[in-house]
C-alpha cells in the first residue's frame, strides 16, 4: 500500500490545498494529511479547529475518490511524522519559484535524514496558484470576500472567528 503524507498548517485550508489533496489522492492508496501544530506561526485557528476543517473537506474527497484519507496532527520533524504514519512519499504543493527554493532545501535535508522517503511536488492548478492562507486571512480580516479562495465551510468559520463568535 502506497501511503503519502501531505503536510501543512492549513490555517485555514484553501481551495489550493484541496486541489493538491485531490491530485495526491490519485497517486497513493492512502493519504495522510499532516496538520502541523507549529506554534511559531501563531495560527488564527487552533489545532482542533484546523483538524476539523481538514477532516470535513478531506471526507468529501475520500467519498468521491474511494481513497482512505486520514488527518494526523503533528509537531515533530516532518520526516519523523512520515515514518510515524508509514508514508513513503511526502507530497508538497508548489505555487511559485519562491516555494521551490524553500522546498528544494527541505528535500535535501530530508533525504539526509531518511533517503527511503521520496518527496513529490504537485503544482496547484493555475486558478489556485496565488492562493495562500496568509493572504486569505488578511483579506478576511479587512472585510474582503474570500469565497473564491476557500470552501464554504471554511468561509463560514472565518466569518465566525473574525466576528468573535468562533473562539
Amino acid at each position: 500500500m502506497r501511503t503519502g503524507l501531505y503536510p501543512g498548517t492549513f490555517d485555514p485550508v484553501t481551495l489550493g490545498h484541496l486541489d493538491i489533496i485531490r491530485r495526491a489522492a490519485a497517486l497513493v492508496d492512502r493519504l495522510v494529511i499532516g496538520v502541523a501544530i507549529n506554534r511559531d506561526k501563531g495560527p488564527m485557528f487552533d489545532l482542533d479547529e484546523r483538524v476539523t476543517m481538514v477532516e470535513a473537506e478531506g471526507r468529501q474527497i475520500a467519498d468521491r475518490t474511494g481513497i482512505e484519507i486520514v488527518v494526523h496532527p503533528f509537531e515533530n520533524l516532518l520526516i519523523d511524522c512520515a515514518r510515524d504514519v508509514g508514508a513513503g512519499i511526502i507530497v508538497r504543493g508548489l505555487r511559485a519559484v519562491a516555494d521551490f527554493e524553500y522546498e528544494y532545501q527541505m528535500v535535501g535535508m530530508n533525504r539526509v535524514l531518511d533517503d527511503s522517503i521520496e518527496t513529490v511536488f504537485l503544482m496547484a492548478e493555475a486558478r489556485h496558484q496565488a492562493i495562500a492562507s496568509r493572504l486569505v486571512k488578511e483579506i478576511a480580516r479587512l472585510g474582503g470576500d474570500v469565497s473564491a479562495f476557500v470552501p464554504e465551510g471554511v468561509n463560514s468559520a472565518l466569518r465566525r472567528k473574525l466576528s468573535g463568535a468562533g473562539g
